[in-house]
């Protein structure tokens, strides 16, 4: 029996005409970009994995060992030579061969030699407009190959490989054997927070789609109730009729699962050339899960029957019509209060759960919690616009018109904006717990930008080196004042301490790090720091011996060199060292260069200030095209008063990328129901205006019918983030709630619909035609 309905009920759906093909068109592009969207999310584990795969196959060649492996023909020398450009990320390495079959990274079919790199498309293509011209003087080199997608995280990534005869083990390069991992590397477990910060966006993320299709299957309700009645005619009884209408439904979600797999599949070959936020994603990577895909499959046609049959339990579908306008029984608030009501409970118990950095994140409470709670707002939008409406009387024409119609008939108008007051609710939860794990995430560097806009750093270097770097920063266009020094950590003869700070430096440089009053070439001085009695490295005294040749404390063993050997002269100067603009206090040694044999230190790093012009846009990265053309290998820190981790900034990208897509869900669902609405009511409309009936008249009335609804499930949607969003706080511990966390999902659900109005007003006029009288 219910086989033969359904089956009816899809005979109707393709054979119905014009008005039931339009529906059924509707349903299934509706649940069509649904399916679309839930494919994609079911894709994302497997897009994480392969960029992680990647990643991994790219810089295991870098997981260093404390032992260099041996030279062979297959071995080679890299560095990094990562860089920024105009706020633009590039992945690079320098590379060197030491033999004649040396291995390749992933995505390389040659090595480039000196003076030659291989690019990724993206960049190559960068590298040709007028903007890139101006990196491509930085990196110094002539294009001879490009990297393959095994190579690349994405196909937007900025990625090269330089060919290097400069590199060598002293200068700080690495020998590798092989691109391939050998070790397993033991992950970092996710901070509590930040996965709690995961769960709750995938939950509120994915509900909004799910309400989506769910008012999908819907689309055309009215007008196919009414066509239902000609069924009473000829003695379906009202069961019957609900499974026939069940059958036109399961037609329109089996035609959306088609057209969810086509959107998917053509969104797939063009994600390619779309990036969000700095995220770009290859095409072979988008694959859902099996599992998910088929949970899917069976999920949509059951929810279009099931919530088809739910819909029609109050519609009395007669022989001489449809019966919806007629008195009623209210809509019960109980059972609707049932969700909420357990979603508290599940919630409640969790709080204080995540105050330890190691706490177990309860996933399955959390995502059945925020579940249980969105949907009870959904629930209750009914019953609160149903009371509400009822008591609205009086007022101007349009507001009459428009609160009679939601007094007779609100299901639709509420449908339409049910994805709206998830999507706000889920919002306003996910900002409070966003911003809460954003201040957790977010800490004080103790860096102040006033005194320097820049530090450099660099490792394994010279004297000469150091010195040709200072010269070219002072050069620099927009560079006001640099100041570089060399520094090393030296044994202290005699005992097993760690090594003693040893900071190189001219005059005008080490008066930049210390009080040291006057001073000349040759001068000597030893740094305490005033930040803290109980310094944490050894400081040397006036007659104490160093091993320049060690970089921990001993110096047991005899010299091989007189030079490597120092003594810290009587005269040498007892100094307070000063915060510098990194924030940090330079104790131990400092000299000026000829008063030390600093070509004898192990290990010296390198390390400037650079203050730039802020007038001058390009000043940053004329100092970062310095730097690089000195020693790509250095690194260009800017100074910041906080820091965010990178694990949150990766996170908060993804969920920009998310959201978007989410968005134009909603909005698209809006206009498709609003739509809808007006085609129904296409020919009350004409009635009314061949009454004399303003057609601005007209308009108003179909702004507050969408407005009030709206208004509504904005207020619930505000109550239900804020609830949800202060229970998660609990969970971590939190006692400080923004309570006006509210306001910017509100103000964004109002751009929606006004957004959807804007949309919806020229289709409005043209149904207002006398044209609109005439029936079939």
């Amino acid at each position: 029996m219910w086989a033969r309905d359904l089956f009816l009920g899809a005979r109707f759906a393709v054979g119905g005409g014009r008005q039931g093909w339009t529906r059924t068109l509707l349903t299934a592009v509706g649940v069509g970009l649904g399916v679309a969207l839930l494919l994609l999310a079911t894709s994302v584990p497997e897009i994480i994995d392969n960029r992680s795969a990647r990643e991994e196959a790219r810089s295991a060649g870098t997981q260093y060992t404390e032992t260099e492996p041996p030279r062979t023909e297959r071995t080679m020398l890299t560095s990094d030579a990562n860089t920024r450009f105009h706020g633009e990320q590039l992945y690079g390495r320098q590379l060197r061969a030491e033999g004649s079959d040396p291995i390749l990274p992933p995505g390389v079919e040659k090595l480039p030699g000196p003076g030659e790199m291989i690019v990724s498309p993206a960049l190559k293509e960068y590298l040709a407009t007028d903007e890139g011209k101006v990196l491509a003087g930085r990196l110094d080199a002539r294009v001879v190959g490009g990297i393959g997608d095994e190579g690349l995280l994405g196909p937007g990534e900025l990625a090269f490989y330089k060919g290097s005869s400069d590199i060598s083990l002293k200068s700080g390069a690495h020998r590798v054997e092989g691109f391939a991992q050998t070790e397993q590397q033991g992950e970092q477990p996710m901070d509590p927070t930040i996965l709690l910060l995961v769960v709750v966006a995938c939950a509120v993320l994915v509900m909004p789609i799910a309400a989506f299709v769910a008012t999908a299957v819907r689309f055309g309700g009215e007008r196919r109730d009414a066509r239902l009645a000609a069924l009473r005619l000829v003695g379906t009884d009202a069961r019957m009729t609900r499974r026939i209408a069940a059958g036109e439904s399961l037609v329109g979600a089996l035609l959306g699962l088609v057209a969810g797999a086509w959107f998917f599949l053509l969104g797939r070959t063009s994600i390619a050339a779309m990036e969000i936020s700095g995220i770009s994603v290859f095409p072979s990577d988008v694959l859902p899960a099996p599992a998910l895909v088929a949970l899917i499959v069976l999920a949509v046609p059951v929810a279009a029957v099931l919530v088809t049959l739910f819909a029609m339990r109050g519609i009395a579908v007669e022989p001489l019509g449809v019966v919806r306008q007629s008195a009623r029984r209210s809509r019960r608030l109980w059972w609707r209060l049932l969700p909420t009501a357990a979603g508290v409970l599940l919630l409640v118990p969790l709080a204080g759960s995540l105050t330890g950095d190691e706490a177990d994140v309860d996933t399955k409470k959390i995502v059945a919690a925020v579940v249980l709670l969105l949907s009870g707002a959904v629930l209750l939008l009914p019953w609160a616009v149903e009371r509400v409406v009822r008591k609205l009387s009086g007022g101007p024409l349009s507001w009459q018109l428009a609160t009679r119609r939601l007094q007779l008939s609100s299901g639709v108008a509420t449908r339409a904006v049910s994805g709206i007051t998830i999507a706000v609710a889920g919002a306003i939860a996910l900002q409070m717990v966003f911003t809460a794990v954003e201040a957790k995430a977010t800490q004080d560097t103790g860096q102040d930008p006033a005194l320097a806009q820049a530090q450099i750093y660099g490792q394994y270097t010279t004297v000469e080196q150091a010195a040709k770097l200072n010269k070219a920063l002072k050069g620099t266009d927009g560079v006001k004042e640099a100041q570089g020094s060399l520094q090393a950590y030296v044994g202290l003869t005699g005992t097993t301490a760690d090594g003693v700070s040893v900071t190189v430096g001219d005059c005008a440089t080490l008066r930049e790090l210390a009080r040291i009053g006057d001073c000349r070439e040759g001068q000597t001085f030893l740094a305490r720091s005033s930040e803290s009695d109980e310094p944490d490295e050894p400081q040397p005294e006036r007659g104490d011996r160093l091993a320049l040749d060690e970089i921990e404390g001993g110096g047991s063993k005899a010299a091989k060199d007189p030079r490597d050997r120092w003594t810290v002269p009587g005269s040498a100067k007892e100094v307070t060292s000063r915060k510098t603009a990194d924030g940090q206090y330079t104790s131990g040694v400092m000299v000026t260069p000829s008063a030390m044999p600093v070509e004898r230190l192990k290990e010296a790093s390198y390390r400037a200030a650079v203050r730039t012009d802020l007038s001058d846009p390009e000043a940053m990265e004329n100092v970062r095209t310095t730097v690089f053309q000195a020693d790509p290998a250095y690194n260009i820190f800017e100074m910041k008063t906080r820091t965010t981790s990178g694990e949150f900034l990766g996170i908060q990208r993804g969920l920009t990328a998310a959201s978007a897509a989410v968005l134009l869900l909603i909005g698209f669902s809006m206009i498709i129901t609003t739509l809808e609405q007006l085609r129904e009511r296409k020919r009350q409309l004409s009635v009314l205006v061949a009454f004399g009936t303003r057609r601005s008249t007209l308009g108003a009335s179909v702004l507050w019918q969408t407005a009030v609804p709206v208004v509504l499930g904005l207020a619930l949607a505000t109550v239900f983030g804020l609830g949800l969003g202060w229970g998660l706080l609990r969970t971590m511990g939190q006692a400080k709630v923004d309570w006006l966390a509210f306001l910017p999902a509100v103000g964004v659900g109002f751009g929606v619909i006004a957004m959807v109005t804007l949309v919806s007003l020229p289709p409005l006029w043209r149904m207002m035609r006398p044209d609109g009288l005439r029936t079939e």
